[in-house]
């Protein structure tokens, strides 16, 4: 059974809105695109070759599907670790308006996105690997469907933009298994789920009749 994971770069204020250009997402008037770019280091490229070292197949948003179809197929190089597997592996795109999807080895879901997911992690596998696609890692946090966070959280603070918790879904824990800070200050934090988060007290258990 395959595990989806979901790999994302945030904003101390949890803003995971266009990391990577300021063309890449302006929706409601978003003007801090490339926020994550100042940052990039040896450690964070090693990281990014691990995850994609065990992909099998990859969950994207429209959005994201079609900034990454624009763009890595015109990297060539068989040793990318990136391109080589977003350009071979199979791609699922979740979307309601996207009616086919033109890059190599690219499927439009356009079903219940629950019922899509259990079927794609119950193939035998390693990772399902969402990266991006912020609307699509909402819904998937809201309804369990995620099992493993890889949070890189960036040493900057933006103040406005899509963040990636939503309110509502299921209450949650995690359990840390692993982490490492970059160079440049990115804290890379890996969680697993850990069934349903817990709740206690700090009130004092005090007698009151004494």
């Amino acid at each position: 059974m395959a595990t989806l994971t979901l790999t994302t770069f945030m904003t101390l204020d949890g803003v995971m809105q266009a990391p990577g250009g300021p063309d890449e997402d302006r929706s409601d008037g978003f003007e801090y695109g490339g926020w994550s770019v100042p940052f990039v280091d040896e450690e964070f490229g090693r990281f990014i070759d691990e995850v994609f070292q065990r992909v099998d197949c990859f969950l994207l948003g429209r959005r994201t599907y079609e900034i990454f179809a624009s763009y890595w197929p015109k990297v060539t190089d068989e040793n990318d670790p990136v391109a080589s597997r977003l350009n071979t592996l199979p791609k699922y795109v979740v979307s309601t308006t996207l009616d086919h999807a033109d890059w190599h080895n690219s499927t439009v879901l356009k079903g219940d996105l629950t019922e899509e997911v259990n079927r794609l992690k119950q193939r035998p596998g390693r990772e399902i690997q969402v990266h991006g696609s912020a609307r699509l890692a909402q819904s998937l946090l809201a309804h369990g469907l995620v099992d493993e966070l890889n949070l890189l959280v960036y040493p900057v603070f933006l103040g406005k933009g899509r963040r990636l918790f939503p309110d509502g879904g299921t209450p949650t824990a995690f359990e840390l298994t692993g982490h490492r800070t970059t160079t440049t200050g990115i804290t890379i934090q890996t969680y697993r789920t850990a069934g349903p988060a817990q709740f206690g007290s700090f009130e004092l258990d005090v007698d009151l009749d004494r």
